[in-house]
């Protein structure tokens, strides 16, 4: 067990709750959103977590230990999400959290943009992955930001079955396009999903119809997005 001492920047910490989306919809768990992000998407549903220009990341985002974020996991499933969690997956206190809800029985989940490759610290204790790499609607990007999915993702996809290709889309020609990322890339096709854009009923009920026809015509996987049918945009749910 690694030595404590250090922090991670947390937004918010919330569940019991429902995994809303994805190949684990449905699923109970708790979540663990960190602040950061290295993209800027135009449509980003938690900006909270890294836009400064919007919020004041001073009060959005708390140094929290990670003996205090293991001890409010009350779930066996556990996602890290962000933000862009990975942002922080070579800190001491990443190594921290991971072996403590490692060793309290918790299954981890993380869910990452796809920008970096996961470290060998994260490949030995996280079980899925859901790698969501943006779509050129999301941007433009920031400065010097590349939101090119990295390499390491689709070799780790075929190693075994926790690594997911989930990809948001608003319309037909979205999911034209994650499917051509996902055959240009090689990822294996039991593994891809795609999800309607929206963060309130009315418009879930506008993209989901598109989304789910597009999807069974480009032979992909389609999820809804569970949490904003039950609870709309409310933070933390």
């Amino acid at each position: 067990m690694r030595a404590g001492g250090a922090t991670l920047p947390v937004s918010e910490v919330f569940g019991p709750t429902l995994q809303g989306e994805g190949p684990h919809a449905g699923r109970l768990a708790t979540f663990i959103r960190l602040g950061g992000c290295d993209l800027s998407c135009a449509w980003c549903d938690t900006a909270y977590t890294w836009d400064g220009s919007r919020y004041d990341l001073r009060v959005e985002l708390t140094p929290t230990s990670p003996e205090a974020l293991a001890a409010q996991a009350g779930t066996p499933i556990v996602v890290i999400t962000g933000g862009e969690p990975l942002l922080h997956q070579d800190s001491p206190a990443w190594a921290r959290l991971l072996d403590l809800l490692r060793d309290r029985g918790h299954t981890i989940h993380v869910e990452t943009n796809g920008t970096r490759g996961p470290n060998e610290v994260s490949l030995a204790s996280v079980t899925a992955w859901v790698v969501s790499p943006k779509l050129p609607s999301a941007g433009p990007h920031r400065g010097h930001q590349d939101p090119a999915l990295h390499p390491d993702w689709p070799a780790l996809a075929w190693e075994g079955t926790g690594v997911h290709l989930k990809v948001v889309c608003a319309d037909e020609a979205e999911v034209a396009q994650a499917a051509a990322l996902a055959s240009r890339t090689r990822w294996p096709g039991v593994r891809v999903w795609v999800m309607p854009r929206g963060t309130t009923r009315a418009e879930l009920d506008a993209t989901w119809p598109v989304v789910a026809q597009a999807a069974t015509e480009h032979g992909l996987n389609a999820t809804h997005r569970l949490h904003v049918l039950a609870w709309g945009d409310e933070r933390g749910r």
